[in-house]
Parts: C-alpha cells; structure tokens; sequence
C-alpha cells in the first residue's frame, strides 16, 4: 500500500467563489503567517528547517528528540516550522 495519498478531485465552483477566494482562505491561516514571516526573515534557514522537519516526520517527534538530545519541544517548534514553511510555499507557489 503506497504511503502517498492520491490528490482530491477539485471540488472548487463558480458558486461556492471560485478558486480565487479559496486561495485567499488558504492564506488567512496562522500557519500561513508562521512560514510566510520564517521564509521573510530567515531565507538562508528555509531549507535546513524544511530537511530537518522531513526527518522529524519519518522518525517520529519523540525519537528525533531523543536522538538529538534536544528537548522535544524544540523538536515539535522545528517540525512545525518546516510544515509552514512547506505550507506557505504550496500556496503563495
């Protein structure tokens, strides 16, 4: 069974405002600001803490935290930096 999910058909309408408006939705979302205000004002860090954030994802928060002897807070702020960063770019494309 693959791990990857098959895309959603589009359900997006001239009715329900089209895809313009649903892309405005996307980016009035505090995980849009997080990655959009991390990409402005770290550029340099974007794919370090996008790597980084992968690699959380495939081990598991409390593994990567234990093998990096970090705590897991730090951990869990870097993996949900780098899913907003990734977030953020999706939808600003």
């Amino acid at each position: 069974m693959p791990d990857e999910a098959s895309p959603l058909p589009s359900q997006t309408t001239e009715a329900a405002g089209g895809s313009g408006s649903f892309l405005d939705s996307l980016m009035d979302t505090e995980l849009y600001s997080i990655g959009a205000f991390f990409c402005d004002e770290h550029p340099e860090l974007v794919d370090e803490v996008v790597v980084r954030s992968e690699e959380i994802e495939r081990r598991g928060l409390a593994t990567y935290s234990r093998q990096s002897g970090g705590p897991i807070e730090e951990s869990f702020e870097t993996l949900l930096t780098g899913l907003a960063v990734r977030y953020y770019k999706a939808v600003a494309g």
